[in-house]
């Protein structure tokens, strides 16, 4: 039995840089792929978050309610970290950027956007205080100093660290949607 939607050999008849149906420009996309080491970190805490809602339930079955209520407002903590944890990154859309971070979020719409580039420069290694030399994808915005830019994207952050070509595919990307939408 022939399964033709695993197989490569398939041929299309739809052009590549065609628009799907679905495509919708308006609606928020990361464009890449989010990173084993994030995704590997929210497993941990997903997994953690699971051990402490068991203990919840033990808690609450020995008669222990409000310290159940304790331990299960702190799993509820854990899971929403996880979340948004993978929530993480940029963004993209007809509208703008959006660089969502773990404690805020900025967007800033195409239009104050100057330029989308990379530079190579000391990059923060996983975030931490820790810094490398790596690539990093920066956002000019008309309304600040060009001095005043924080990186979008870096070649070692948790998304593609030990993974550069999907760096460069990402900030490719970044930067051609840029050009389409400050033109237009």
């Amino acid at each position: 039995m022939p399964l033709p939607f695993l197989t490569a050999d398939r041929a299309f008849d739809a052009a590549d840089d065609a628009a799907l149906p679905f495509d919708d420009r308006d609606r928020w996309r990361r464009p890449y792929r989010i990173g084993p080491w994030r995704v590997g970190v929210a497993a941990l805490l997903l997994l953690l978050a699971s051990y402490v809602l068991c203990a919840a339930v033990i808690i609450a079955l020995t008669g222990a309610v409000s310290e159940a209520g304790v331990v299960l407002g702190i799993a509820l903590l854990i899971i929403a970290c996880a979340l948004r944890l993978l929530r993480e990154g940029v963004w993209v859309s007809a509208h703008g950027v959006r660089h969502v971070g773990f404690l805020g979020t900025r967007t800033v719409p195409w239009k104050r956007v100057v330029a989308v580039r990379t530079v190579q420069q000391p990059v923060r290694w996983l975030g931490l205080p820790r810094t490398v030399q790596g690539q990093a994808l920066l956002l000019v915005r008309a309304d600040r100093r060009a001095e005043d830019v924080s990186p979008l994207l870096t070649t070692h952050n948790a998304d593609f660290l030990a993974r550069p070509e999907s760096f460069d595919r990402a900030a490719d990307s970044v930067e051609a949607w840029a050009e389409e939408y400050r033109r237009g």
